[in-house]
């Protein structure tokens, strides 16, 4: 076993009342008797003096829990310390008296030479043996001092190693007497192997390792923080870390380290650059107090995390960087629109990676045309589309004017990168003079502001270059290198494949807007009775043409025919499909089918319409006809949006004069297997029918219902004209935001014609019918001016009074209409349709229809209410 290292045992005595070990000689102390007094005055449990018991916490002590023990010249205990009844059980009364040396472990006399056999300690006044313990005994007599290993028994039987310094000391009589220390062997090799481990531990780490006072002054310092402040251990204790590093880390390293003094809260992982400022610190500090609660200063530890945070700053930058690539994906991957594509791309990198930035454009490429085959040159005319900046000032202005016509110097990074389709790095004020002419304000302008790094970046498609993305650097910034150029091409690459696509749909957008407008009638007719304004709006740019149509036309016997759709798609597909569908209404409005008939053979043409298998022809229309004679309209729908009819005089309450006209809704064309209903009303004169699409009301994150009821709102305010009431309309549709659809809007009023232009007339079955009608209808066409179709007019209705009179047993009805032509309706009460026939030269009869058929300008029949109608039309003269 060792003894107790020097430093911990000079802890103990210090400790110990500042008794000292006598070195041959005895140290005056106060008298034995005079401290056996005052312990037997302390209590059986104490042996020390009042004051001594009572004084201060030790944390040495409270560690090593070191024992006192007095004894006379001749080995007796006069004083047993409360630590020594900790120790070994015995109270002060049974061991006071008695000699020391009754306290060995009797089980081992050959070592100790002691046998004094078992059961307790010796009577008082026994003599021991000559032994072992006598000589050490009298070696402390002859030498004052003697330490060593002694195994002592516990009272309940256990073995008690302990180290043992004993000192020999005189009082103020020149009595000798014997003082010993005891501690725990156990005890005392765990303070052992903390020191020593302290010791490695604080020599042999890594980390720099600081102890600091409470006037933080350096106490210890080992090697590695030495080497990390670049100065010899030795050197920094006894000084202050301001006074040997004059620095603004070191400035705000002891402020933290007097708020840990201060206030005991831990710093951890606080990151500082050194006093050179050429590495970075990761510091830790804590204040160090011992058991009693006593301060002794701050624990410092350092750590060098220069590579920690240059990798973390290189992540930081990669993440960064791939979050603005993501950004710039993000906005510009979905649009259609150059402009837009350039704004987005200006301004993602302002200010994130750049201070100003623009975007240049072939003149060609803007205007959506094929791409430029032939390579930059001087003359090429280049836009300035877009452009960013951090801060405008005159100075910006000068150097970035979006819309601005430029032409790149010939010598100059820009032409040279349009030429070349490579990218150009600029990385200083006189590189960028350099690069263009003097005296260009641009770059005067860029001079002004401060500008010393510029990247100039084609943007290309399938090789070919587009125009330029320019980004530049002012004070306060890095200026760009090469990892920066390779980054901003990734960027410029994308950008230029999103404007190849912009460029692509515009041409595809403008042939289908082109195809479209062909396919819709360049103007309507205005028959008598019928006002008619209409408005078509494509779609906004970001969206390709849609399938919305109107038509207008003129139908036999004076009716006009108003039709509205919208094919489900987008694109030169809906485009030719709706022209299809407009083609075959027409047709089959020739054969003066009712509404609801005219939209179910429409929809059996549905497959031979779908311009491709496998997109099926899904649309939506409505069919009216109106009569301005009788003043009725007939309608039907298949899966289209309500018609609003604006009576006259709309009052100013609510939606009094704006109505949705409830119309069985019927499918979509296309979707088959539903049948379709006509629908007639009577329409007061001047009232305005409005056909629409769904753009008009459809609005994104909105219920249709809150459309409708803008519309009629919008419809309920007087207006001066038709055009005036469709500019209103499409002016208020600018305000929402995002109107994504196609716009067809239809306006007709319906004034019907004056009663002196319709006369009708009904005759009874006889013969003389035939002869009334002829005079009627002469004498009409006479009063109204109509001289030149006096002979055919009259020679026709005869021809089918005739008929009717041979097949019919009822009255027959005769009808002339005035309108954008002459119209003559006889009517009977059979419904079998005459059907014309090819008479011979032989044949008396036959020729009736005939004769109609190549006289007129056009005639037909049809399914009255009680009967049928065969109705002719001849052109009013000079039409």
């Amino acid at each position: 076993m060792g003894g107790i290292p020097g430093p911990v045992w000079q802890r103990v005595a210090r400790h110990a009342g500042g008794l000292k070990p006598a070195q041959g000689k005895t140290t005056p102390v106060p008298a034995v008797a005079t401290l056996a007094a005052r312990a037997q005055r302390a209590g059986p449990r104490s042996g020390l003096p009042e004051a001594a018991a009572a004084g201060p916490p030790s944390m040495i002590f409270d560690t090593l829990r070191v024992a006192v023990i007095m004894m006379d010249i001749t080995g007796r205990i006069v004083l047993w310390s409360p630590q020594a009844q900790e120790m070994l059980g015995w109270p002060a009364e049974r061991v006071v008296g008695r000699l020391c040396s009754s306290l060995l472990d009797r089980s081992k006399p050959s070592e100790y030479g002691c046998g004094y056999g078992h059961g307790g300690p010796p009577r008082a006044g026994t003599v021991p043996p000559p032994g072992p313990t006598a000589l050490r005994f009298a070696h402390l007599m002859r030498t004052g001092s003697w330490d060593g290993v002694l195994p002592l028994r516990h009272r309940d039987g256990h073995t008690v190693q302990t180290e043992v310094r004993a000192s020999l000391l005189a009082d103020e009589d020149s009595r000798p007497f014997v003082l010993s220390l005891l501690a725990d062997i156990g005890q005392v090799q765990d303070v052992e192997h903390d020191l020593a481990t302290q010791d490695a531990t604080f020599d042999s780490s890594p980390l720099g390792v600081a102890i600091l006072d409470t006037r933080l002054r350096f106490t210890r310092v080992n090697d590695a923080m030495a080497r990390m402040n670049g100065l010899p251990a030795e050197a920094h204790i006894g000084h202050t870390p301001a006074e040997l590093f004059d620095c603004p880390s070191v400035a705000e390293l002891v402020k933290s380290q007097r708020q840990v003094l201060e206030t005991g809260e831990a710093v951890v992982d606080m990151t500082a650059s050194d006093p050179t400022g050429s590495s970075f610190r990761s510091i830790s500090m804590n204040r160090l107090e011992d058991r009693s609660g006593r301060v002794h200063g701050v624990a410092c530890t350092a750590m060098d995390v220069t590579e920690r945070l240059y990798a973390a700053a290189a992540a930081e930058r990669t993440r960064e960087r791939l979050a603005l690539l993501n950004d710039v994906g993000s906005r510009i991957a979905d649009l259609l629109d150059m402009h837009r594509i350039t704004k987005e791309l200006v301004t993602a990198v302002v200010p994130r990676f750049s201070d100003y930035s623009g975007a240049f454009l072939r003149e060609s490429v803007v205007a959506g045309g094929d791409l430029p085959r032939e390579p930059h040159s001087p003359e090429t005319p280049v836009v300035q589309v877009a452009v960013a900046a951090r801060g405008w000032s005159p100075q910006v202005a000068a150097m970035l004017a979006a819309g601005d016509h430029v032409k790149f110097f010939n010598e100059g990074i820009y032409a040279e990168s349009m030429r070349t389709g490579q990218p150009r790095l600029v990385r200083t004020q006189e590189e960028l003079c350099a690069t263009t002419f003097p005296g260009d304000p641009k770059a005067d302008a860029a001079i002004a502001l401060g500008i010393h790094s510029l990247l100039a970046l084609p943007l290309r498609a399938r090789g070919i270059v587009l125009g330029l993305f320019a980004i530049s650097r002012g004070p306060g910034r890095e200026p760009f290198d090469e990892e920066d150029m390779a980054f901003a091409m990734e960027i410029a690459d994308r950008a230029g494949a999103s404007l190849d696509n912009a460029r692509l749909y515009a041409r595809e957008r403008e042939a289908a807007v082109t195809l479209q407008r062909s396919l819709l009638p360049q103007q309507v007719p205005g028959p008598p009775g019928v006002e008619v304004c209409f408005r078509y709006v494509p779609g906004s740019g970001g969206n390709e043409v849609g399938g919305d149509w109107f038509d207008v036309f003129p139908l036999a016997r004076g009716r006009v025919a108003f039709v509205i759709g919208d094919v489900t798609g987008h694109g030169l597909r809906a485009a030719a499909t709706m022209g299809q569908l407009r083609t075959a209404v027409r047709t089959l409005a020739a054969l003066d089918l009712p509404p609801a008939k005219l939209l179910g053979h429409l929809n059996d043409l549905a497959d031979d319409i779908s311009v491709s298998p496998d997109e099926p022809l899904m649309a939506t229309c409505l069919y009216a006809v109106y009569d301005p004679a009788q003043r009725r309209c007939t309608m039907a729908k298949a899966g289209h949006l309500p018609p609003v009819l604006v009576s006259p005089g709309t009052s100013e309450a609510g939606y009094q004069g704006a109505y949705l006209l409830r119309l069985p809704s019927g499918a979509p064309l296309g979707v088959g297997g539903v049948a379709f209903e006509s629908v007639e009303l009577d329409v007061p004169d001047g009232s305005v029918l409005v056909l629409y699409t769904d753009g008009l009301v459809e609005t994104r994150g909105e219920d249709i219902s809150a459309g409708l009821d803008r519309l009629r709102a919008l419809l309920s305010r007087p207006f001066d004209s038709l055009d005036h009431a469709c500019d209103d309309i499409l002016t208020h549709l600018e305000q929402i935001p995002e109107p994504e659809d196609d716009v067809a809007l239809l306006m007709a009023r319906l004034a019907g014609i004056p009663d002196s232009a319709a006369v009708s007339w009904s005759f009874p079955a006889e013969p003389s019918a035939v002869g009334r009608a002829r005079a009627l209808v002469r004498d009409t066409l006479a009063n109204w001016a109509l001289y030149p179709l006096c002979d055919p007019a009259e020679l026709m209705v005869s021809e089918l009074v005739t008929n009717a009179l041979r097949y019919a047993r009822g009255p027959i009805g005769v009808r002339m209409v005035r309108g954008a032509s002459l119209v003559v309706e006889v009517s009977d009460p059979i419904l079998d349709m005459p059907r014309e026939r090819r008479a011979g030269h032989e044949d008396e009869g036959g020729r009736g229809l005939q004769l109609v058929s190549k006289t007129a300008y056009r005639w037909g029949t049809r399914q009255g209410t009680l009967g049928k109608v065969v109705w002719f039309e001849l052109p009013l003269p000079g039409s």
